[in-house]
Order: C-alpha cells, then sequence, then structure tokens
C-alpha cells in the first residue's frame, strides 16, 4: 500500500522523537515541534496493521483549518503546515486528560448505557433516553491521557483535581474552552449538512498560557451525524448516517475484534482500506466545504506558504517518496525561521 506508516527523520534542531498511534512528533529544540500525521490508524487504542492513503493528509489539513479557524476562541499551538502531512509549532507542557465533549448520547457512551450505565465521569445520565439522543447540553467525560500500549481510562472533573492532574482553576479554564470549541465546530458543521456529535481536545501549557494542542473536529477526534434525515432515523430508532471513524470500529467488531487479549486484528483487504480512504475523503469535502486534492508533489515554497493543492497526477507516491517530500518540505521551512 502506498501509505506512510513509519518515519525516521532528522530535522534541523532536532532533539527527539515521540511515536504515537497516528502521529509522529519531533521535537525541535526547547521550544518547537513537527507534527507528522501519517496514513496509520487506530481503533480500540489498537494501531491497525495496514494505512491509509492519504489519511495523514486529509487529518492535517482538517485540523490545521479549524486551529485557525478557532483561534478567537483559544491561542492554540499552530505556526505553520510546510507540509500537507506537517505541522509545526510550540511545544507545550500537555495536561495528561483529554476533554471529551458529548452532544448525543451514541458510541461508547451509548454502549455503557445499553447496559445499565447510568453515571460516565461522574456525569448522571438521565434515566429513558435513546441510541443518538441529544442531550439538553452537551456534557464533559474526560478521559487520561494514556501510555503507549494503554487504554484511555474515564475519569471525573472531581478525580482530576483530587489527583492533582490539573488545577481546579485551570480545569474549569479548560473546560469552558471545550464547550465553547464544540459551540463552533457544532455551527460550521451545520453550515455544511452535517451534526458534530462528539470530540475531543487537548490542552497544554506554554510559557504559562493555556493553549489548544493537537488535532481538532478531524474524523479521528470527532464523530459526525449528517443532517438530512437524522430526525426520521432518530424517530424510526434506524442508525444514522454518520462520517467518523465509527465506522471502522463497525466493522472491527463485526469481525469479531474489540482491541480485547488474545484478540487477532481482522485481515484489511485493498478493498477495505480503498473503502476508508474514500469516507475520509468524504468527510473532508463535507466538513470543509471544499474539494480535496491529493497532494502527490509540492514544492517547499508552495507548502509552507499554506496551499494544500497539488499536481494532476493520481498514483499515490510511495512511502518513501512521501518521507523524501517532506524532509524536504520541512526542511526548507526550517531554514526560515
Amino acid at each position: 500500500m502506498n501509505a506512510l506508516t513509519q518515519t525516521s527523520f532528522s530535522f534541523l534542531g532536532q532533539t527527539g522523537v515521540y511515536h504515537g498511534k497516528v502521529r509522529d512528533v519531533y521535537f525541535l529544540g526547547q521550544n518547537l515541534l513537527c507534527m507528522v500525521a501519517t496514513d496509520r490508524i487506530s481503533a480500540f487504542d489498537v494501531i491497525l496493521p495496514e494505512g491509509i492513503p492519504y489519511k495523514g493528509q486529509i487529518l492535517n489539513q482538517i485540523a490545521a483549518k479549524f486551529l485557525r479557524d478557532t483561534a478567537d476562541i483559544v491561542p492554540n499551538w499552530l505556526l505553520a503546515t510546510p507540509d500537507p502531512m506537517v505541522s509545526v509549532g510550540l511545544r507545550c507542557e500537555g495536561y495528561p486528560v483529554e476533554m471529551i465533549v458529548r452532544g448525543y448520547l451514541c458510541g461508547s457512551a451509548w454502549r455503557a448505557y445499553n447496559s445499565g450505565v447510568r453515571e460516565i465521569c461522574g456525569v448522571r445520565l438521565p434515566d429513558g433516553m435513546r441510541e443518538n439522543e441529544a442531550f439538553p447540553t452537551p456534557i464533559i467525560t474526560p478521559t487520561t491521557k494514556a501510555e503507549i500500549g494503554t487504554h484511555d481510562e474515564d475519569i471525573s472533573c472531581e478525580e482530576i483535581i483530587a489527583r492533582g492532574l490539573v488545577p481546579a482553576d485551570e480545569y474549569a479554564q479548560i473546560e469552558q474552552y471545550a464547550l465553547a470549541l464544540f459551540r463552533r465546530g457544532q455551527e460550521i458543521a451545520a453550515k455544511h449538512g452535517l451534526i458534530l456529535v462528539d470530540t475531543k481536545y487537548e490542552f497544554g501549557k506554554y510559557n504559562g498560557k493555556i493553549l489548544l494542542m493537537d488535532e481538532v473536529h478531524t474524523p479521528d477526534s470527532s464523530r459526525y451525524f449528517y443532517a438530512d434525515g437524522y430526525e426520521e432515523r432518530f424517530r424510526n430508532g434506524e442508525p444514522q448516517r454518520q462520517l467518523s471513524k465509527e465506522f471502522v470500529r463497525e466493522w472491527l467488531m463485526s469481525e469479531g475484534f474489540q482491541g480485547k487479549e488474545g484478540q487477532t486484528v481482522p485481515a484489511m483487504t485493498p478493498a477495505i482500506v480503498a473503502g476508508i480512504t474514500d469516507r475520509y475523503i468524504e468527510l473532508y469535502e463535507h466538513i470543509t466545504g471544499e474539494k480535496f486534492e491529493k497532494s502527490e508533489s509540492l514544492s517547499p515554497a508552495a507548502a509552507f506558504a499554506g496551499a494544500s493543492t497539488a499536481s494532476a497526477s493520481t498514483s499515490p507516491l510511495t512511502p518513501a517518496a512521501l518521507a523524501a517530500r517532506i524532509e524536504s518540505n520541512v526542511s526548507a521551512y526550517l531554514k526560515t525561521i
């Protein structure tokens, strides 16, 4: 598959590297980092065996767009996107929690609710709710930020503060930021015929100031429903048409895999991989209102000037060619700062 799943760069000023589930983070000096959005895909906290062509580009471009579109709500870490798969920004000290904002009862929350659970992360849920039903107001269900090989764990606001993970006043601030970002995300989604159902945000501090980190409103971090037909499907108890990574989890569950010990990831055929790419492109075009341009070749100058389009070529670059392009583009950018 022509997908970039592994990276090994040596950038100017590089002091270290962290390989995450889907992103590889290169530390530059004391204050900067270079985040490479690879084509890896994860589900149930497991990295799947096949990469998804163009996924890294899609995630990086959506995240960059929304970081710029929400900078009036909360400052963020992003400085530049020197390559379609790369963002460079400020190196923050991240809080060890992720802020999950939910507008609807679905996914893992529904599975827990349907099993009888009525309290998630300290938030009490009313009886009688149905799958995909909107909460009266969005709720926040935080999780701890897991290390590689471990699972995120649900945690309440009270536990976060009691364990000293986030000071009480700073937690109150990031909670306000998270809800404001979610409202903005819902407004933008509505303009394109979508419903932002739930999402996650990560925050950190840089020079004592709280910043929004990582990705925002991408299909890896968010779930979207199509607005058209939502009410009818909900009334009839039918599954919602959605754009998110949930379809990957649903496929895995249908094949008997939920990330549990002893389970084997099902084979990812070329047709499965191509279908996942198509779904990611579909979300990109719906949420941005723009046609997705596959970046097969892009000059360094065009890249860090903000361009996201590419040549007319329709053949995916090999992993080696993608890596060479990224190294060239990032190196050219770093020489300008």
